[in-house]
């Protein structure tokens, strides 16, 4: 009995530091953006699961992943802490199979190469279910400013992720050789060498994506002015009364018009409204249809205008981007692909609607775009994509190889504004202009608008829930990166390299069993 609880307090104490830990990495990301506690706090994950059975250290890698994710995604509690607590559960899962795997490859050579392995694993399974997978929380997000940004021209955001957790396995390394170097005299000096090639080997990963080239080049500039015409408040009720936030934007873009006439400020070859910025259908209320016009005919530009329109069908809205031309009227559209599972549409919405009252609120499911984002755009070929599409690596990707010389993002934050969402997303931008070497301009309802250059480099933004305008000199650029031209190969290697050694591992587990009990 007193060994169990010896066992009992121990692995008591272990869930503890688990926990403490996914809330330091909490602390990577935006809008607190410590890059450096990534590669602590998966170190701490390495060694809390270094060396114990896999079913303890799947319970230490839910310890560590639960409050990391219920911290990073506090934002969702405008739908509803249960939202909040829900995904922070289903995404922790995912740290199950990860936290067994770390502690059965643990015993493996090289281990912290396989422990980074298993890191892309389970952002790859996580990026894909359940309902098409959700990003939030990849450790690649919480780098879009540090050493290792670089490589995400090489091998995209998952190139990032195992780099970083690749650092952080070899810290981990360099500890328990550290801690024999102190306590086994006999062991010191192959400690020693363990040591310094730990950190020789960290360098050499911290150092590498400083050495990426720029592989695109310039293609001329376009002037961009970005629309932040404001909501009525935060928070799910953002709309206000019907045709408000129509009214916002028109207003600045208004405003915009006149100061071109008045010579104030330099005309755009294009603008960009931000999604739902025409609350309303402007193919079916004429009013918005004609107030639209007049206003793209003031500015005498093409506009990019976000729109919630009607769907194939009674039950279904598309959210997309339509191209209005101030001559010939709206023409090329794009349809958002991923709507959001429990914000845009409801899986198994007659079975979940009576056990969930707020989602009475999503009436309509959005439909899904069947084409990516690719549109001329006033004298250029531009790449839309909206809101959270921004996360998910095929769709931005697919934009670029389509011919996109710039990456345009529309999205509405408004009902998370005053949170960590925006500047989680701005994040994803950073990395996203640094993996494709495309300029990066984002039009939000209620902000943050922003402009970021090919480097990561935020040029210009806008402050939250204020009516705003940025008139912006995008560079643009062609050719593709490495990442670009490789796809999701990377990932998908790595990925299966995480599972593979899992299996070696516990291959060889068996193995060293059945060979012991023989000479027995």
């Amino acid at each position: 009995m007193r060994r169990v609880g010896r066992a009992l307090r121990a692995d008591w104490r272990r869930s503890c530091l688990a926990a403490l830990s996914g809330v330091v990495l909490t602390l990577a990301f935006p809008p607190f953006g410590y890059w450096q506690l990534s590669v602590v706090s998966a170190a701490a994950l390495s060694l809390l699961t270094r060396g114990r059975r896999a079913g303890q250290a799947a319970w230490t890698g839910f310890a560590f992943a639960l409050p990391f994710f219920l911290w990073l995604l506090e934002w969702l509690h405008a739908v509803g802490w249960d939202a909040v607590v829900g995904l922070s559960l289903i995404e922790a899962c995912f740290f199950v199979p990860m936290g067994a795997g770390l502690a059965l490859t643990s015993r493996l050579p090289g281990w912290p190469l396989w422990g980074a392995c298993l890191w892309v694993t389970q952002e790859w399974a996580r990026d894909r279910v359940p309902f098409g997978g959700f990003p939030w929380g990849r450790l690649a997000f919480a780098n879009t400013g540090s050493p290792f940004t670089g490589l995400a021209a090489v091998g995209g955001a998952p190139l990032v992720t195992f780099a970083v957790a690749l650092s952080a396995g070899l810290l981990a390394a360099a500890v328990v050789a550290g801690r024999r170097l102190w306590s086994e005299p006999a062991a010191r000096r192959r400690a020693g060498a363990v040591l310094g090639v730990c950190v020789v080997l960290a360098a050499l990963v911290l150092g590498a994506g400083r050495t990426v080239p720029s592989q695109t080049t310039p293609d001329g500039t376009l002037r961009v002015a970005l629309v932040q015409g404001n909501v009525a408040r935060p928070g799910m009720h953002f709309l206000g009364r019907p045709m408000e936030i129509l009214d916002n934007h028109i207003a600045a873009t208004m405003k915009l018009a006149a100061d071109i006439k008045a010579g104030r400020v330099a005309k755009p070859q294009l603008v960009i409204w931000p999604e739902n910025s025409s609350d309303i259908d402007p193919f079916q209320y004429p009013q918005a249809y004609a107030a639209i016009d007049s206003t793209v005919r003031a500015v005498g530009v093409p506009v990019l205008v976000g729109a919630l329109v009607d769907g194939p069908d009674p039950e279904h809205v598309q959210n997309e981007g339509i191209l209005w031309d101030p001559v010939t009227g709206p023409g090329a559209s794009y349809t958002k692909q991923h709507p959001v599972p429990f914000g845009e549409y409801v899986p198994f919405r007659k079975e979940l609607t009576p056990l969930i009252p707020q989602l009475k609120e999503i009436p309509r499911d959005f439909y899904p775009g069947d084409h990516d984002g690719v549109m001329r755009m006033g004298p250029a070929t531009l790449g839309d994509v909206i809101c959270f599409e921004v996360a998910y690596d095929g769709i931005v990707r697919d934009t670029v190889n389509g011919g996109a010389h710039a990456i345009v993002v529309q999205t509405n934050n408004a009902t998370y504004g005053r949170s960590g969402q925006p500047a989680q997303q701005l994040a994803m931008y950073r990395l996203r202009a640094v993996e494709h070497g495309r300029s990066v301009v984002a039009a939000a309802t209620s902000g943050i608008s922003t402009f970021v250059a090919p480097d990561g480099t935020v040029k210009a933004r806008t402050q939250e829930f204020t009516r705003a305008v940025l008139n912006v000199n995008v560079p643009l650029r062609s050719g593709s990166t490495v990442a670009d031209r490789v796809g999701a190969a990377p990932e998908w290697l790595l990925a299966m390299v995480g599972l593979l050694s899992c299996a070696a591992a516990i291959r060889f587990g068996r193995r060293g069993r059945t060979e012991t009990k023989g000479k027995q």
